[in-house]
């Protein structure tokens, strides 16, 4: 929209350069809305996508060790992600390092997160992916355990999230699973319906439309590129778009809206 805007403007008041000066302008404040200050320049793309990559796979080490001992489960969820991915042998070796090195006892996040935050703290939804993500991987052997919860809500703080949004975040995420596979016919999925929105059957229609439409934008394919996810992770965030989406309709089907 402020491209055009741009374009019209800087025509009107300066004539052919004034609007390519208007369309560059414009195109930023269209990027800026779009992704957060962080996703404005598209060149650091690559270098945001390294760096998420690395500190999920750092993260996942971490939380795989947070009860003692890396699972099978575990160890199979980091594989199947990296298949998802598409990794070269060399990127493999390079994400087996860095799963190693979040599970050894003595490491560290601070430094990690710090660069993740200075690289893809400023763009929109980045830090909420890789959140739900660690949130889902922490399930990979059952329910999330209180060591794993610790790991979690200390990367949930260097993140920025306080600890009732990340306690709604963790409900969120674990009642969007009941519906991956597809929609559940229990008495209790339309409890989880609303719980996986984080709103209850006391909102109101156009509450519950607009927390839908929010969750949704956050899994936009073409926004999460924009800030920066890697490409191959797309489909994942499609796999949670899609439990959201079967949630909406069981609540819309419900009410009759």
């Amino acid at each position: 929209m402020f491209k055009l805007i741009g374009v019209i403007a800087g025509f009107y008041f300066f004539g052919f350069f004034g609007a390519l000066l208007g369309l560059l302008l414009g195109s930023i404040i269209d990027r800026a809305r779009a992704y957060g200050a962080g996703g404005i320049n598209p060149l650091q793309n690559a270098l945001r996508q390294g760096v998420f990559l690395e500190t999920m796979f750092i993260s996942m080490g971490k939380l795989a060790k947070a009860d003692g001992q890396v699972s099978q489960a575990e160890i199979e969820h980091a594989e199947l992600l990296m298949q998802k991915l598409g990794l070269t042998a060399e990127h493999r070796v390079q994400a087996i390092a860095l799963f190693k090195r979040g599970a050894d006892p003595g490491f560290t996040l601070e430094a990690t997160y710090a660069r993740f935050m200075s690289v893809c703290g400023h763009t929109r939804h980045l830090k909420q992916v890789l959140l739900v993500y660690l949130i889902a991987m922490a399930t990979a052997d059952g329910p999330i355990n209180p060591a794993e919860e610790g790991v979690l809500a200390d990367i949930a703080n260097r993140l920025g999230f306080d600890q009732t949004a990340f306690r709604q975040l963790i409900d969120m995420v674990l009642n969007q699973a009941h519906f991956a596979a597809g929609q559940p016919s229990t008495e209790a999925a339309l409890d989880d319906a609303y719980r996986a929105l984080g709103v209850s059957k006391d909102n109101t229609d156009q509450e519950i439309k607009r927390a839908y439409r929010k969750l949704i934008s956050q899994y936009h394919p073409d926004k999460l590129i924009g800030q920066g996810l890697p490409e191959d992770m797309i489909a994942l965030a499609s796999e949670k778009a899609k439990e959201i989406q079967l949630a909406h309709d069981l609540i819309e089907r419900h009410r009759k809206i």
